[in-house]
């Protein structure tokens, strides 16, 4: 029987890991955050008043099984002068979709059995959240965009509105043999899954493994000069200590003028290991050279990253 592996996460990081993950003998329940407010999924959430669908539409593209040319079809976004500006169709075929039926989780189930994905793709909520957040100095921010463009350190992350978790959920972590909390923004694609008490609680009464996977680079604001142990304490703090079992993170070592370009450009540092502190937490870690830097930019390799995930299930 295949190990039950649930990951949650949003953006391109849950997107990434996914592509790798989807080609190994795992059955895979990725859970997906329905906060985002920019771009074309901003819109289409204030003009439909929808959840957004722009993070389930780069999952369902990634873990396709159909050729590229289809998956690719999904991602093309419209350069118009028109309303369909910067639009993406499967952004657009997943509100249709959502309009005709009202629901989302329905919705998503249409679009895996056309894109043929395999395995289980669900939303975190049917509703339409705002994401909040309290700044360090005290200062409310409003909307998943807002946060992230205000490059502020966050004292507390919440939503507007109460949420109501679809149980699929629950049914989905208490089954689990593996939780992966993804790497992608640590307060907008993680922690809008853990602030919903309900899947927090769930996710501590698990049977299963709880497994981080620590983020590249930091956040400019965010997570300025955060190590891995910096990330796993933001978790903590909505998990509860003892939660988290083990870490993954990258010691690749990246040229220096990488670096330099990563810091000029977007104001990001490469987040650092710190061992000690890690293992002062409790928590397993497992380093490798993970990073690749063959398109120009800091990303983990899919492939190199999934068969570490699954070595440590079978082990």
């Amino acid at each position: 029987m295949k190990k039950k592996v649930v990951v949650f996460g949003g953006g391109t990081g849950l997107s990434f890991l996914l592509r790798g993950l989807k080609d190994f003998p795992l059955d895979i329940t990725s859970i997906i955050t329905v906060s985002d407010s920019g771009r074309s999924t901003g819109k289409l959430r204030e003009e439909f008043k929808s959840p957004a669908v722009g993070d389930i539409r780069k999952v369902l593209s990634n873990m396709s099984e159909l050729p590229s040319e289809i998956k690719e079809i999904m991602e093309y976004r419209f350069n118009t002068y028109s309303d369909l500006d910067g639009h993406p169709l499967g952004n657009l075929v997943l509100t249709a979709m959502f309009n005709k039926t009202r629901n989302l989780k329905k919705s998503i189930d249409y679009l895996c059995k056309l894109l043929d994905v395999k395995h289980c793709v669900l939303p975190l909520s049917e509703d339409y959240l705002t994401l909040m957040g309290k700044t360090t100095d005290g200062q409310i921010i409003e909307g998943e965009d807002n946060l992230t463009k205000a490059n502020k350190k966050y004292k507390e992350i919440f939503y507007k509105e109460e949420p109501h978790v679809i149980p699929e959920v629950f049914d989905a972590i208490k089954e689990a043999d593996l939780i992966i909390l993804s790497m992608g923004s640590l307060y907008t694609s993680v922690l809008p899954h853990l602030i919903c008490k309900d899947v927090s609680k769930a996710i501590k009464k698990s049977k299963a493994k709880v497994m981080y996977i620590c983020n590249a680079m930091t956040q400019p604001g965010e997570t300025d000069n955060f190590g891995v142990s910096d990330h796993l304490q933001v978790l903590e703090k909505y998990l509860g200590k003892g939660t988290i079992d083990v870490v993954i993170a990258s010691n690749t070592i990246v040229s220096k003028k990488m670096l330099e370009k990563y810091k000029s450009e977007e104001q990001k540092d490469q987040v650092f290991i710190d061992i000690d502190k890690i293992n002062e937490m409790g928590i397993e870690l497992i380093d490798s050279d993970l990073f690749t830097t063959e398109d120009g930019t800091i990303k983990h390799n899919s492939l190199k990253l999934s068969n570490l995930i699954f070595s440590y299930l079978i082990r």
